[in-house]
């Protein structure tokens, strides 16, 4: 079987444990990152197949970073 490993970025701690829980009881490789620094650390250390990603976090926001990893990333 093939495990998917999904990154979800969200700001709000309580969405982020609900979110993982799901995932992980559907056999899914879950990490987790409050922020646009914590997502770029998770991406260097274990590339995602799949990035959940907040739109409105705090700082810089999810559409600038969602722009950045499909310009680096591809």
């Amino acid at each position: 079987m093939n495990v998917s490993r999904l990154l979800i970025v969200d700001d709000d701690v309580e969405v982020l444990a609900l979110l993982k829980k799901f995932f992980v009881q559907h056999a899914y490789e879950v990490d987790v990152a409050a922020d646009g620094e914590a997502m770029w650390a998770a991406i260097a250390q274990q590339r995602p197949d799949t990035i959940i990603l907040d739109l409105m976090l705090p700082g810089e926001g999810g559409l600038s970073l969602c722009q950045k990893v499909q310009a680096q990333v591809g």
